[in-house]
């Protein structure tokens, strides 16, 4: 597994969580009432999450086959999704945007809703963005430009921090008084076009070739067979993220219904801990992804059965090297978060002593459990980039065997602020402790059956 690409996954990872983090230190300083509507952005993010881990997660079985695919086809390919993307994204920010008013109440405490609907209405673009972004950003993955979805992430924070200083933080520019709207509006510009950058960037690197001493362009045009070609592994991905995010979209509600201070308290220990102290675990995800599914063409291309060990070791070392990289990073930096820094970060966050409360105890009842999904989070590339199905199946049995059951008894039990999170921490904690174990004994048997010549390689 090369460095260099953990490293441009690393940056490209690290800016947008540094900048999900400072919008709520400025959101803060304006009215600390409004840093929950912020989290809007998140829960938005986490629906067209749904169209952007469908077609996108199936590149590491199509676009990243450089052994059975010419590059004029997997190009063919990005293309076609990255059209399909776009033009879904334009739905689904169109639908949000008509629907802005039930989802403000939906997923903004009841206290700050009137003042959050034109911050949803504005929001709700960025599913058009993010569906370019991550569009892009997996297809060059996929073909090995990891510079491509960095380009993305540097033009979009690099901008936006320096928007956001001189327009909304306390040192602004100006005698203007800064509000919310401001906020999601420079960070929807900058988001739209970042997309924009990255893919014209894209276009211009990829689709020259040279001849003699001149430049010719590759017309590898979007079509309906390489859409046919991603659809069959990206609606099994669509599906997993669908019930996925569904039921997590269902326990939020209910999160937000608890209180202002609470849900704040989430939102904040949500940025923490999806944010910066994640950014390893997110980089190595899609190192291990590329390489992973590099590895699988080779053997789907070698047309010999697999005979011996040193085939199915040589798959998911990239993942297993990754997973104890993972562990060598996530446990100091979790023992020090959990001792040291939880609560002051959060109240640095929040400007809110009860919300820094709140959110230390979140912290330090399940974050231990976010060690072991570091560890699943890698294992489980092994299926995504070589048996979608496999990993549909594993993502299914966690889902509605353990998240279902608890999510529906949060939904019937007497739930209050004070005993909440004692139900919520067995849904969230519980449920990356369930995965963990489930994905060791998934692997397994997936080597067994690739050893036996029992598992589909075409």
């Amino acid at each position: 597994m090369a460095p260099g690409a953990f490293l441009f996954n690393a940056g490209a990872f690290v800016l947008p969580a540094l900048y999900s983090t400072l919008v709520k230190i400025w959101i803060a300083d304006i009215d600390s009432s409004l840093v929950v509507t912020t989290d809007v952005y998140t829960y938005i993010g986490t629906v067209a999450e749904v169209l952007n881990e469908g077609l996108p997660r199936a590149v590491w079985v199509t676009i990243a086959d450089k052994n059975t695919r010419t590059y004029e086809s997997r190009l063919s390919l990005a293309h076609t999704l990255i059209v399909f993307q776009a033009v879904l994204g334009l739905v689904m920010s169109i639908v949000l945007t008509s629907a802005a008013t039930a989802f403000t109440s939906t997923f903004v405490p009841y206290d700050v809703q009137k003042a959050s609907i034109t911050y949803v209405r504005i929001g709700a673009f960025s599913a058009l963005s993010s569906a370019i972004e991550v569009a892009v950003s997996n297809a060059t993955r996929a073909l090995d430009k990891p510079d491509v979805p960095l380009l993305i992430s540097s033009t979009k924070v690099i901008v936006n921090i320096i928007l956001d200083f001189l327009v909304i933080s306390k040192f602004h520019v100006g005698h203007w008084a800064p509000d919310i709207n401001m906020q999601a509006a420079i960070r929807l510009s900058c988001d739209m076009v970042a997309a924009l950058v990255g893919l014209i960037y894209f276009f211009g690197t990829s689709v020259q070739t040279a001849e003699g001493s001149f430049w010719h362009w590759k017309r590898e045009t979007p079509t309906f067979s390489a859409f046919l070609t991603l659809l069959k592994p990206g609606s099994i991905t669509f599906m997993e993220s669908a019930i996925r995010n569904a039921l997590y979209l269902w326990l939020v509600a209910g999160i937000v219904a608890m209180s202002a201070d609470y849900a704040t308290a989430w939102g904040v220990f949500t940025t923490v801990r999806w944010g910066l102290v994640m950014v390893p675990v997110q980089a190595l995800e899609a190192t291990s992804l590329a390489f992973v599914g590099h590895y699988w063409a080779e053997l789907r291309g070698a047309h010999y059965p697999v005979t011996n060990w040193k085939k199915p070791i040589m798959i998911i070392r990239p993942a297993i090297l990754s997973a104890l990289i993972a562990i060598a990073i996530e446990v100091p930096l979790c023992i020090f978060m959990a001792l040291f820094g939880c609560e002051a970060f959060a109240f640095f966050l929040s400007d809110s002593k009860k919300v820094a409360e709140i959110t230390a105890h979140m912290w330090q009842t399940i974050d231990w459990c976010y060690i072991l999904y570091a560890i699943y989070t890698q294992l489980a590339t092994i299926l995504l980039a070589t048996q979608p199905s496999w990993y549909l199946g594993q993502s299914l049995i966690s889902n509605i065997l353990y998240v279902l059951p608890w999510a529906i008894v949060c939904q019937v039990a007497d739930l209050n602020q004070d005993n909440a999170w004692t139900y919520h921490s067995l849904v969230f904690g519980g449920s990356l402790v369930f995965s963990f174990v489930e994905i060791l004994i998934i692997t397994f048997f997936w080597a067994q059956k690739l050893l036996r010549g029992k598992l589909s390689t075409g």
